[in-house]
């Protein structure tokens, strides 16, 4: 089976990492701005599919159908994000005599669309948010707020990520904020469909994770913690959800199982659900597709779920059943992101100067990045993720921030110090955050606190005056030499 992967960044790299260790060949596809990008050279071959914007290339149905028909691709994988979600487009591959990695069409068209989710969620008994289960129109009338309870998030019908929310506090700011997410939806996924969802204040964001074989066989393979997030859109995520009993994993898997026979579900699938503080779940949507935070479920259950997707797309059958399914140990993932903390987030750009990735036990890392590389504006500011795994959760998150202390990028501002506050800060390191649990919280970097310059000054002096004593013998061990002493004034 030749695998076209329709998709950029690190989920490319790591589709197509996944197709050499099973020994498939594999082609990428990229736009003008991503001729040299990395997934380009993790592929057997590499096409252009079209100018920079992801409209008239990533998102580009016929082009990218085309590029598969021209190299003999027999199989596409669509990654997150772009068409991963779209109908049409699988719909199109399989018409095309080609398998499309994931979901059957009909199950796209079914739970891509987030309110045809909500409506087969709530015939297969899953607690549904109250709502109405339609699109907002296009135009919306002057008292389109009437009746609506606020705050309500606006959220795109199609796609996820994070992309096409908007909170909404007052009536006033509905039409505006409306128009905003309808644009946002538009851009990242082609369609601009949006709709209202009761806002949960402050609620844990949980999802389980699914594989089906499209005959009729779920499996649940654990859940994970996703609340902490800024701007709808989540920073890190973990496996197992922290203090969850066994009574609320035995609720959440037997409700997803049967969110997943009710479609027939074949591939991988998320469905997630908000706890509210009462310890109630409600289901929000489904996501049929690969998960950016995916690393931390195949940490801790062992299975590589790229591999499961491509096995089952080949024909063959799941080869184990729920009891295989283990889960060892803690996995938290952090997202590294191009975009200034102290800034408002605001996005960044430049070029990779300096590149330093982490490494050590129990650390992965999911990137794309290459010194050298132009990091721009014209797709996700998604770096690379950092995933941990531990026997424990403490063991996990030390060295999860141990890692994030080590890994060095020059060139582009990232949010690598936010990472790392919201580490060691104390209702994370509890268990204890929900959604909104960024909303106060500081930005402001460690490195940045008061007295930090007298404090170097103060080690700088010292250092110096025991070089001057002649004790620099004894700091770090051995002898003196003039390697040693041309080394310390180097790095001074």
């Amino acid at each position: 089976m030749k695998v076209l992967v329709a998709n950029r960044g690190e989920i490319a790299v790591r589709v197509l990492r996944a197709c050499r260790d099973l020994g498939l060949p594999s082609v990428a596809v990229y736009s003008e701005a991503d001729e040299q990008a990395l997934h380009t050279r993790c592929a057997d071959e590499a096409l252009p599919i079209g100018p920079t914007p992801a409209s008239e290339s990533y998102l580009n149905i016929p082009k990218v159908l085309e590029a598969a028909k021209r190299c003999g691709a027999d199989a596409i994988h669509p990654g997150y994000g772009f068409l991963s979600e779209n109908a049409d487009f699988a719909q199109a591959i399989e018409d095309a005599g080609m398998v499309f990695i994931g979901p059957r069409p009909e199950t796209l068209a079914r739970s891509g669309d987030k309110l045809a989710a909500r409506r087969i969620a709530r015939e297969a008994g899953l607690p549904v948010l109250p709502g109405a289960d339609d699109c907002l129109p296009e135009r919306l009338s002057p008292d389109c707020g009437t009746g609506v309870e606020f705050p309500v998030l606006v959220k795109a019908a199609a796609g996820g990520g994070g992309r096409g929310i908007r909170l909404v506090e007052r009536a006033e700011d509905l039409p505006g904020m409306v128009a905003l997410a309808r644009r946002e939806a538009e851009a990242a996924f082609g369609d601009g469909s949006v709709y209202l969802e009761p806002l949960v204040a402050h609620a844990r964001h949980i999802e389980v994770q699914i594989l089906g074989d499209g005959v009729g066989r779920t499996l649940c393979l654990g859940e994970r913690e996703c609340s902490i997030q800024r701007r709808r859109q989540k920073l890190i995520e973990e496996s197992p959800a922290p203090g969850l009993t066994s009574s609320q994993r035995t609720f959440l898997f037997d409700a997803a199982g049967r969110l997943g026979r009710a479609l027939g579900y074949r591939s991988l699938g998320t469905v997630e659900f908000l706890m509210s503080p009462n310890g109630e779940f409600h289901f929000i949507e489904i996501n049929p597709r690969i998960q950016v935070e995916h690393p931390v479920t195949e940490l801790v259950t062992g299975k590589d779920l790229v591999q499961e997707q491509l096995s089952l797309a080949a024909g063959r059958s799941l080869h184990y059943g729920q009891d295989a399914v283990t889960v060892r140990g803690a996995a938290v993932e952090a997202r590294v992101i191009a975009e200034d903390p102290e800034s408002n987030f605001m996005p960044t750009t430049g070029e990779i100067t300096y590149l330093k990735e982490p490494g050590g036990p129990g650390i992965r890392v999911d990137s794309a990045l290459y010194q050298g590389m132009q990091v721009t504006s014209d797709y996700d500011s998604l770096l690379a993720k950092v995933i941990a795994w531990g026997e424990t959760r403490h063991q996990a998150v030390q060295r999860l921030g141990r890692a994030l202390q080590e890994f060095q990028v020059g060139g582009v501002v990232t949010d690598l110090a936010f990472l790392r506050r919201i580490l060691v800060s104390d209702p994370f390191l509890a268990g204890q955050v929900t959604t909104t649990f960024l909303d106060g919280f500081e930005v402001g970097p460690v490195e940045h606190r008061p007295g930090l310059a007298r404090d170097i000054a103060a080690a700088t002096a010292y250092l110096v005056h025991l070089q001057r004593a002649g004790q620099m013998a004894t700091v770090g061990g051995g002898g003196a030499g003039a390697w040693r002493t041309t080394a310390w004034r180097e790095q001074m």
